[in-house]
């Protein structure tokens, strides 16, 4: 039999607008985004001129025009000061604190309310694990502070109404403790919050595949682990990017109310605290902007290469 051939008509190619004419049909939609890219850029792009002065003796008399250039002077000076190990231990040690105890907890606040089927005890649950968050640092520390206070302070009566300790202790003067405390204090203030793009999350689950689970009969553990976390994983991990890249962001508000007694300096002293302490308070500022870039450099490098090992299970920012 002979075959017959078909030809098709060849499709029209469809013409690329340019990128003004896409703008100007969602300009409704673009003008909503220009006051955020406003202010990222007015905030975030135009100081970055500021740090041209790690690389000078920055004199606030002759501007960043006039001042002297001093190259690596002063990333030399951090790298050799006698509180540079000091400095650097404290912020890696309470950055993996912090991200090995917070990152998690808000992960399995959500994975717990997701099981709560009374809906006004989850509802009651959620407002009060919120609040704090819209709380600032000076009446969290404030909290804090009067909890662990010696003069009848809540912790230390608790404790010696259980035979636990004979005197009060004062807390926030033994470094021993301090790191424990800041942590925890942080834990509670966004515990809550940061749930709650973890609890969206866990609502797009589909729910027919619970049912499917429930019927091969696969507890609540099992179906958290082969069904939940597998679910939100996606999610979980470019927050997880996030942390990664602000590692050496131990904190500075929290530090710096919490952290108030020169003993605790030893413990407390991070880059930030630090930084604060020597550009603002010693007007040390070409010094403090090289600490302040050094840091910077080092966030960017982390988030890269957090990026890059995320990439290979599919799940990545760029």
């Amino acid at each position: 039999m002979a075959q017959i051939s078909v030809e098709q008509e060849p499709v029209p190619k469809r013409k690329k607008e340019s990128l003004l004419l896409r703008f100007a049909k969602q300009w409704d939609i673009q003008l909503m985004v220009l006051p955020a890219l406003a202010l990222v850029f007015v905030f975030s792009y135009i100081p970055m001129y500021g740090i041209l002065m790690a690389f000078q003796d920055f004199n606030i008399f002759k501007g960043m025009g006039d001042s002297p250039w001093a190259g690596f002077k002063h990333f030399e000076m951090f790298f050799e000061s006698p509180e540079f190990m000091t400095v650097m231990r404290n912020t890696i040690v309470i950055s993996l604190l912090k991200f090995l105890i917070g990152f998690p907890a808000p992960i399995l606040l959500a994975l717990m309310l997701n099981e709560v089927r009374h809906m006004f005890f989850k509802r009651l649950v959620q407002t009060v694990s919120y609040l704090p968050h819209f709380l600032s640092w000076v009446i969290v520390s404030g909290f804090a502070i009067s909890l662990l206070s010696t003069d009848n302070g809540s912790v230390n009566i608790l404790l010696q109404k259980l035979n636990l300790i004979e005197e009060p202790i004062n807390f926030l003067s033994l470094p021993e403790y301090f790191w424990g405390i800041l942590v925890t204090t942080g834990v509670w203030k966004e515990i809550g919050f940061s749930s709650i793009v973890y609890l969206a999350a866990v609502a797009g689950v589909d729910p027919h595949m619970y049912e499917a689970a429930d019927m091969d009969g696969a507890s609540k553990f099992r179906q958290i682990f082969t069904i939940t976390l597998p679910s939100i994983m996606p999610v979980v991990v470019i927050f997880m990017i996030l942390a990664i890249g602000n590692l050496l962001t131990a904190g500075f508000e929290d530090i710096l109310l919490l952290a108030k007694n020169p003993v605790l300096r030893e413990v407390s002293d991070v880059i930030d605290t630090y930084v604060y302490r020597i550009g603002i308070e010693n007007s040390r500022f070409s010094y403090a902007t090289a600490v302040g870039l050094f840091k910077a450099v080092i966030s960017v490098m982390l988030l890269t290469i957090a990026n890059l090992i995320a990439r290979k299970s599919g799940n990545s920012l760029w």
